[in-house]
């Protein structure tokens, strides 16, 4: 991996004039391009039909929704924080990431992607919690233990799937209707837990050593040949949530509200302000302030997380492009 999926960059490195945002048209832009998706929050070029450019923009999304400010340097944290960790899972699964030309920018290999998400959770929180707090103890066919408060350790980590919507909301659903459905086959399946679970526990481990418990999060999954690859980010404050270890138990003793790092209290944000993404919620106005503060929960998470200092790297778009078209001339057939 080149070296700007991590901190340095060859001495460009400087507080930036203005927040970095991507948000580009659909266009041919780069050498090869063969394609382009704007996703929630990236933008994703096909080069040679068998390579990804995955531009990790400021844009953010909660409830399936994009709010329509960006954040400064979220595209930068969940990208480096991504790389940091597909390098440290490398000996679980094989991984689609190649480099990053740019600290918002992963080029990787194009794989098809399974229709599901594999969300794995160690504690009740989220929509595991809104799910039991109605009395449901089935979730995408997981059991879920009676007696349990919110936030509390199952007794051992559950996968709850869920279908990848390209758009609108993603839907819970079982291994059982995945198989039935033909997204995986029962031996693919099996497969994906195995990789999400191992994934799973090492990034508990990496986050203990932080004073961090890695309470819940999700992974995707694609095939290249007969190959099952681990794709997109892992680990980020995006898709996963965080809770702080130091006086965990006390507070979970006492039933107070638990620190977090993560994107759930976005979510909570707009939930106190009815917005849950519902038809005909208006999405509230968010000022300076909260996104500032929004900004600085992330690269919160990326310090704690990694356990250094994050520098914002301040390159324009014609240096990005630059070093992506520079990649691209690279990349092996």
């Amino acid at each position: 991996m080149s070296s700007t999926c991590g901190q340095k960059n060859n001495g460009l490195v400087s507080f930036p004039r203005f927040p970095f945002y991507f948000c580009r048209m659909d266009e041919n832009i780069f050498p090869f391009q063969t394609g382009f998706y704007k996703g929630k929050v990236r933008d994703v070029y096909s080069i040679h039909n068998n390579w990804l450019v995955m531009i990790a923009s400021n844009r953010i999304s909660a409830f399936d929704v994009i709010l329509p400010k960006p954040i400064p340097f979220k595209g930068q944290v969940l990208n480096q924080i991504a790389a940091f960790m597909l390098g440290k899972t490398i000996d679980i699964c094989p991984n689609w990431l190649y480099s990053c030309p740019a600290p918002q920018v992963s080029v990787g290999r194009k794989c098809t992607p399974f229709k599901i998400e594999m969300v794995v959770r160690g504690n009740l929180v989220g929509h595991a919690w809104r799910t039991y707090q109605k009395g449901d103890r089935l979730l995408c066919g997981a059991i879920l233990t009676e007696g349990l408060k919110e936030n509390d350790f199952f007794p051992s980590p559950i996968i709850t799937p869920s279908t990848k919507a390209s758009e609108g909301h993603d839907e819970d659903i079982s291994p059982a209707e995945i198989i039935a459905k033909g997204l995986a086959t029962q031996a693919e399946w099996e497969q994906l837990v195995q990789y999400s679970l191992a994934l799973f526990e090492r990034g508990r481990e990496i986050a203990s050593k932080q004073g961090l418990i890695l309470a819940d999060t999700k992974y995707e999954f694609g095939k290249l040949g007969n190959t099952i690859y681990l794709m997109d980010e892992i680990h980020t404050p995006d898709s996963s949530r965080y809770f702080y270890g130091d006086g965990f138990e006390q507070r979970q003793a006492f039933g107070e509200r638990q620190k977090q790092l993560s994107k759930e209290f976005v979510r909570e944000w707009l939930i106190a302000n009815d917005f849950m993404g519902k038809e005909g919620q208006q999405v509230p106005e968010m000022s300076e302030e909260w996104i500032q503060t929004i900004s600085k929960r992330y690269i919160e998470l990326y310090e704690k997380i990694i356990g250094e200092t994050f520098i914002p790297i301040d390159l324009s778009e014609a240096e990005i492009n630059a070093k992506i078209v520079k990649t691209i001339a690279e990349l092996p057939n």
